[in-house]
């Protein structure tokens, strides 16, 4: 893998447990109000999001004839004021769980994340082929490895906004 890539990957799941870690269970699993995610809702998304990710290489991989395409401004994820609905099965659960629960969920989704990442015999590929996302549309797939670390920066605001409205002390 990419050390660029696996430095963002880190560098934002180091961001993203510093965040959750101190909270208690009761603050993790707090609303803000009935049509908000909790932050542990939150973290299971990016878990669920994570794992996705890997078929969608994986398949994206299988893919016979994937034209080129141009490469995509994914960075506009980060702008929070464009709302995206998550698609059904990258809803989280309703249920209440730890703090430990989903850190490791975290650290299962991460691992098992960079190890597809490292059986990919020809990188070259990931540059080569697409596969399209449902907001951004057609994705290099090596867009879509961006992506996780990005799309993880993007919740991890969510979760500071969360924080303040349950009025979790810094």
């Amino acid at each position: 893998m990419n050390q660029l890539i696996n430095d963002h990957l880190c560098e934002t799941r180091n961001n993203l447990v510093e965040e959750i870690q101190l909270l208690s269970d009761s603050q993790f699993n707090a609303k803000p109000d009935a049509n908000c995610w909790s932050i542990a809702q939150v973290c299971h998304h990016l878990s669920l999001t994570e794992e996705s990710f890997i078929k969608v290489i994986a398949w994206g991989l299988k893919q016979e004839n994937s034209q080129q395409t141009e490469r995509k401004n994914i960075h506009l994820i980060l702008d929070r004021t464009t709302k995206v609905p998550a698609p059904d099965f990258l809803e989280p659960t309703k249920d209440f769980v730890t703090v430990q629960q989903i850190m490791t969920l975290l650290d299962d989704s991460r691992k098992k994340f960079t190890t597809f990442l490292d059986t990919i015999e020809d990188p070259s590929l990931l540059t080569e082929k697409i596969f399209k996302h449902p907001f951004l549309g057609e994705l290099a797939l090596d867009q879509w490895i961006e992506l996780v670390y990005i799309h993880e920066q993007r919740h991890i605001e969510q979760i500071k906004e969360i924080k303040a409205l349950i009025k979790v002390e810094h």
